[in-house]
């Protein structure tokens, strides 16, 4: 299928990149949100004030590691890293780094940046260009929920901040880098901000801005920034204003906001000259013609992208879809002109103001932004009508936003349905999923799993999707459903490989093999559901007679297997990390890594890339050197140990002994 993004090609910024020659190409590696984050901000700042909460935590202890590792930024500098005793002091140290010249950062999510609040507005107030990076989640209302919301950012969009949201690992590299040229040239702090584990957690096929890009684009620090504390250029600062002055101040500063646009726009087409990755306020995809268009922020919006193609190619719709890039400062003018000549349009957002009765922040700002254009103010282009506008909420706390989901949406708007709707849960204001394809890219190859948190699964899908990437060099994405921070827990891990990007930020609902390391799963769940004509199913067992395993497999999940023809494999992944663990505390965790002898037998990568086994197991212990390196050698070679004996003793149930059984029924 088809699939496209900034300009209305069927390219990403990412092959965009590969493909032409540009300056600075890009790193290929396999990487999550956080880390390309990490990559980004270890390199160009001098210190960091976080106090971890999640989904932001991996980012700053990221930055930590450097910090203790004793690796210096471009420039040379020592990297500082301070955890106060909370979010709100750890943003006053960034600012005491500001107000010294300092080039700081921040990595923090939910209520932490809520309880920032007081601070941000100093922070911007004093023109301080810091860079903080947000791993949105969803605050604590009815309920704690740890995942992806945009509350706690819209929380704070009236604090003077520039606001760039990502929808991937790339995205969220690259805009931090350009959040920082923008904020620096403006003097206005920015966040950079991804969705809180699905993109912050999620390893994808990322190209990381190289060494030298960085040091060109932001330049230095000391000739960037300006040190208030400076007794040689003494400069008043965060004093006290009473009514002859106050306010003089305060509207003085809208000369700096003025300029943001410029400078972003600057930022936004240096960043495109030199690698080649393109980004704007705006990412209107599919739109020229549209009859009906999908306005959002985030993740879901590359699922949305790859649905507008099937609606258009299958459904013969005019769809389309625009992203918003850039929160603030708002681009009216620009959402304004890619939206008037459509006929509706649907703002979906990941929270819920129910006491606003004109709509989430998305919506209000649009509909803001036609008010003004009916009357030509603003500065935005006059327009005689607007079209019928349809919001909702999706995506709160990481509720699965699907391709379904968004065909609904577009029903909704071509059947002139309800103005304010949900999707993904069941109630009165929802709309109902009827049509949910199947949208990986061609020839892709998804597994989903099922296991039990501290079984080691979550990372191993990591080290798989690592070796997808940059072993077999396909693009990858690999995330578990979290929810099992516990041992004990269910968890529930996917990873898809393709040829090219892949765009669907939801849960596999179409699988080629699913695994079982937890098999209570195959009683008490559908762990089958969904997997493909042909497909295969890899379980633990500590059987080693096919005949034992088969027999335990409950009737109703043998009858699944026969109706869609799957492979059944076992091995005893606990013997096997057990005999092979020499650290004790990793003998449950270890069993998770024997998967991967498994997904390199079951998979047709390692016939395909041509490469010999010494070739396929060098770029996995490189693989498994990055996830657990810090533990030793000795881990490293046990991990690998696990994968060979995955890969020689994995057995299967003959398929003559699935049908004798059948028959015999």
């Amino acid at each position: 299928m088809a699939t496209g993004t900034l300009d209305g090609t069927t390219k990403t910024p990412s092959t965009q990149s590969r493909e032409a020659k540009f300056e600075y190409p890009g790193i290929p590696v396999t990487c999550d949100g956080a880390e390309a984050v990490v990559w980004v901000e270890t390199r160009i700042c001098q210190g960091s004030g976080a106090f971890p909460i999640t989904s932001s935590t991996t980012m700053g202890s990221g930055f930590n590691a450097a910090v203790q590792n004793g690796i210096p930024n471009l420039w040379g500098d020592q990297l500082v890293f301070i955890e106060p005793e909370s979010e709100h002091s750890s943003a006053t140290i960034c600012e005491g780094f500001a107000l010294s010249g300092g080039r700081a950062t921040n990595f923090t999510s939910g209520q932490g940046l809520v309880l920032m609040k007081e601070v941000l507005y100093t922070i911007s107030g004093k023109r301080l260009p810091v860079v903080f990076n947000i791993g949105a989640r969803a605050l604590t209302s009815h309920s704690l929920n740890v995942h992806a919301g945009h509350d706690d950012v819209m929380a704070v969009a009236d604090c003077g901040w520039g606001m760039l949201f990502a929808r991937n690992a790339q995205e969220a590299g690259d805009l931090c880098l350009i959040s920082r040229r923008a904020a620096e040239s403006s003097e206005v702090p920015f966040m950079n901000i991804q969705d809180g584990f699905l993109t912050t957690h999620t390893v994808e096929t990322v190209l990381l801005c190289e060494p030298e890009l960085m040091k060109e684009y932001v330049g230095k620090p000391e000739e960037r920034l300006l040190n208030l504390m400076d007794p040689t250029n003494p400069v008043m600062s965060g004093v006290v204003q009473n009514q002859d002055s106050y306010m003089k101040g305060k509207i003085a500063q809208r000369w700096f906001y003025d300029q943001v646009e410029d400078h972003l726009q600057d930022a936004f087409e240096e960043f495109a000259r030199k690698t080649g990755r393109r980004y704007d306020f705006i990412n209107a995809y599919r739109c020229e013609d549209a009859e009906y268009i999908l306005v959002g922020l985030g993740s879901y919006m590359e699922t949305a992208q790859t649905t507008i193609d099937y609606l258009r190619d299958e459904k013969g719709i005019k769809a389309g879809c625009l992203n918003v890039y850039c929160y603030r400062p708002f681009p009216a003018r620009q959402l304004v002109a890619a939206l008037k000549h459509c006929k509706a349009f649907s703002v979906i957002e990941r929270m819920d103001d129910p006491l606003s009765t004109t709509g989430n922040p998305l919506a209000r700002e649009i509909k803001a932004a036609f008010c003004d254009a009916m009357t030509g103010q603003g500065g935005i282009e006059q327009v005689e009508q607007v079209p019928r506008i349809y919001h909702g909420a999706a995506g709160l706390g990481s509720r699965d936003v699907r391709p379904g989901d968004i065909n609904a949406i577009f029903q909704n708007m071509i059947s002139e349905g309800q103005d304010f709707f949900v999707v993904g849960i069941k109630h009165a204001l929802a709309l109902e999923l009827k049509d949910d394809p199947d949208l990986r890219p061609d020839g892709a190859f998804s597994m989903r799993g099922h296991s039990v948190g501290g079984f080691g699964s979550v990372t191993s899908n990591k080290v798989i999707a690592t070796i997808g990437g940059q072993v077999f060099g396909k693009d990858v994405q690999a995330y578990p459903k979290y929810g099992s921070e516990k041992k004990g827990l269910p968890t529930t891990y996917y990873l898809t490989v393709a040829d090219s990007h892949i765009f669907t930020h939801s849960e596999l609902e179409y699988v080629d093999l699913v695994v079982l390391n937890d098999t209570t799963a195959l009683a008490s769940s559908q762990p089958l559901k969904g997997v493909i004509q042909g497909g295969a199913v890899f379980m633990q067992s500590h059987f080693e007679d096919p005949a034992d395993v088969w027999s335990r497999i409950p009737q109703h999940q043998q009858a699944v297997i026969r109706e869609k023809e799957l492979n059944v494999y076992f091995a005893d992944m606990v013997s096997i990390a057990r005999e092979v663990a020499s650290v004790a505390d990793l003998e449950m965790r270890m069993q998770g890594i024997v998967l991967l002898g498994a997904f390199l037998k079951l998979t047709p990568y390692v016939t395909e890339s041509g490469m010999s086994d010494e070739e396929v197991y060098e770029g996995v212990e490189t693989a498994l050197r990055k996830y657990f390196g810090k533990r030793g050698e000795q881990v490293v070679q046990d991990n690998l140990t696990c994968v060979k004996r995955g890969y020689s003793e994995m057995q299967q149930v003959p398929g003559e002994m699935i049908l004798g059984e059948s028959a015999s029924d």
